[in-house]
């Protein structure tokens, strides 16, 4: 979750605000003294990596209950105790998370670009699994789930905190998540606190319930505290803080490009697909204890952390702050980096002038100027008593203050001072499976794709606007099965090899009549996207779109690739293949079906102890191949095995 070195003491908003601009104008400074060096870098190589957020949940067998145990930083401290030592060859590196019932586990080493590493993916992440188990009492469990169904719910926590009303959390002020589940370190509660104060009111999340026979029409709650009732929509589940958002858990991916004109490149080619993978990896129809109209997390989050005033959000005229700002600092991109997507950049972007100007004087190009600057928009909400006056030639902690906390479905990152690490993009949008197969599945199928963008040169660039409207399809309840995506038709370049033009080519006529231009021409017209299911975008349909799956499978069969990898990709990507056609279920739609036909449901909307608690079992179970779901992987070779 970025910066965890802190020195001196975490300063309130208040004791921020005199420090913003300095710490905006010294952020860029060493940006720029930063970039200055790293144009004279080498080539780098290919290396990527994947992240994978973890809880740790507690059952209480006797009583059929589930709880989220707030043990994860402890037991986190002693996962790090390796690394510490500096001991070599480590199999996984573990950092705290937002919760203090959450850990975070990566590789110990990068990947690198031998295809024989897409066999170990999944090997690693069991490897994961099995070191976190060793400090878990016998009623303990770690589970890779995006979201607790009972989250902010009475006693979700062991321990237990009691909730009396907002005074009781003094950090958060919330009514249902207690302050002793933000990880102690500093930066947590303190971004908690100075995003609520910043905004001047708790944050406010709203989403749609699921209209179920019997849920109240209209869904209404009311709450002791008179914010919350002010705040709560009707038909909509109700949160207010940080923690509904933070503390939930992802699937992310890192990688490593060649230099910066590759990460520009991959920066702008994966935008377009994430919303694809956020609707494929949806994994969290329940919040608070209901279920939602929703199945993805991405509006939760971005709810969670929403620090912008009134007044940047529109709702009073403008006086304190210097422009609205259309979207949580939490969302999708803005806008494309790379040559010749200036034309994509449809939406109006918020600039930072004074920003923009240093990055202009100092030679940045327009878009990349412009994207820092749109960063540099918002506020520090960050920051330690001895880390104000840095040295501006060899620290980037302002830099990053700012940076590591806009956080959009992809990131650009830059290479950290007087390091080996090269230019760096971040994949962010996947939510997190229940099994290692499933994870391992969506992080292969990714790096995959990225071989296959950069191998064919292929171009998926559409307007940015159509890619926000993606993002909003793919949050709605089964949107695999029931949305459809803006994608574009024709990604043939000029430089894509004649062995892909074939399986490429396509009726290149627009929707509007016009003929689409070449990718990258000048020429190119918006209208070159259209709408197209989740099915045809992974698996390609005659005549409209060729697939993701069959350009990967295409570049398989060109490259040197052992058997056993081979056949470890074929599984993966079968599963991706059947999850888009709707054969398979998201874990969205699998947890749904589960709850609506538990004994325990009353057709309410409200999944009760008894039914979080038997879903988690059944999660549990399948994570650890006890019992196989034919509906999440199909049928087994023994019928015997499976269950629903």
């Amino acid at each position: 979750m970025g910066l965890l070195d802190f020195d001196g003491d975490p300063l309130d908003w208040k004791d921020i605000e005199p420090h913003v601009e300095y710490v905006k104008h010294h952020g860029i400074l060493q940006f720029l003294n930063n970039y200055d060096r790293l144009m004279k870098r080498p080539e780098d190589s290919l290396k990527w990596g994947d992240e994978v957020e973890y809880m740790i949940v507690r059952f209480d067998h006797d009583n059929r209950r589930v709880q989220l145990s707030l043990r994860g930083e402890k037991i986190c401290e002693e996962l790090q105790e390796k690394e510490r030592k500096n001991m070599k060859n480590l199999v996984s590196l573990w950092r705290q998370e937002y919760a203090t019932y959450m850990v975070e586990g990566t590789p110990g080493m990068p990947y690198l670009g031998y295809m024989a590493q897409f066999n170990v993916v999944e090997a690693n992440m069991r490897m994961r699994r099995k070191e976190v188990q060793q400090y878990l009492k016998p009623d303990e469990q770690i589970m890779s789930l995006t979201v607790f169904p009972r989250l902010g719910c009475i006693d979700f926590t062991d321990p237990k905190h009691t909730i009396v009303g907002p005074e009781s959390n003094p950090v958060s002020r919330s009514l249902f998540f207690p302050d002793q589940a933000i990880c102690s370190h500093p930066r947590f509660p303190y971004l908690t606190q100075n995003i609520r104060k910043r905004r001047g009111e708790k944050v406010a999340i709203n989403i749609p319930i699921f209209k179920d026979k019997r849920t109240p029409s209209p869904f209404v709650e009311t709450f002791i505290d008179p914010e919350a009732n002010a705040a709560a929509k009707p038909d909509h589940i109700y949160m207010d803080c940080m923690g509904f958002g933070m503390g939930n858990c992802c699937l992310q991916m890192t990688f490593q490009a060649c230099n910066i004109e590759e990460a520009k490149l991959l920066y702008d080619q994966l935008a377009p697909v994430c919303p694809i993978m956020l609707a494929l990896s949806a994994a969290s129809p329940i919040y608070r204890g209901y279920l939602s109209d929703i199945d993805t997390r991405w509006q939760v989050i971005a709810g969670s952390v929403d620090d912008r005033t009134k007044e940047e959000r529109g709702l009073e005229p403008l006086n304190k702050n210097k422009m609205r700002i259309q979207k949580s600092r939490y969302d999708s991109i803005d806008s494309y980096l790379s040559q010749n997507s200036e034309i994509f950049n449809d939406i109006k972007v918020e600039i930072n002038d004074d920003a923009k100007k240093l990055l202009k004087d100092a030679g940045l190009d327009e878009l990349l100027a412009n994207h820092v600057a749109h960063l540099w928009t918002r506020d520090p909400l960050s920051l330690f008593s001895k880390k104000i006056e840095l040295d501006d030639e060899n620290e980037t902690d302002h830099f990053e203050n700012i940076q590591s906390t806009n956080w959009q479905s992809m990131r650009f990152k830059p290479p950290p001072p007087g390091s080996s690490i090269g230019w760096r993009v971040e994949f962010r949008v996947m939510e997190a499976q229940l099994t290692d197969f499933e994870n391992a599945a969506f992080v292969v199928f990714i790096v995959l794709l990225t071989r296959v963008i950069l191998t064919y040169k292929l171009d998926f660039l559409m307007p940015i606007s159509h890619v926000d409207k993606n993002m909003t399809c793919a949050q709605e309840n089964n949107a695999v099965k029931l949305q459809k995506f803006y994608f574009r038709k024709n990604v043939i370049t000029s430089g894509t090899p004649s062995c892909c033009t074939q399986l490429c080519s396509t009726n290149t006529v627009c929707q509007n009549g016009e003929e689409a231009s070449p990718i990258g021409s000048s020429q190119s017209k918006p209208a070159i996207c259209e709408k197209m299911s989740i099915d045809t975008i992974i698996n390609g349909k005659a005549n409209v779109f060729p697939g993701f799956i069959p350009l990967i499978r295409r570049y398989l069969d060109s490259v040197e690739i052992e058997v056993n990898a081979r056949c470890t990709i074929t599984e993966y990507l079968n599963l991706i293949s059947k999850r888009a056609t709707g054969e398979y279920m998201t874990a969205a739609q699998w947890m749904r079906h589960f709850v609506m036909s538990h004994p325990d449901y009353h057709q309410d909307s409200k999944v009760n102890d008894s039914v979080a608690y038997d879903l988690l079992v059944r999660c549990d179970q399948i994570e650890k191949g006890v019992v196989k779901c034919h509906q999440l992987f199909g049928i087994p070779q023994h019928k015997s095995e499976y269950i629903n």
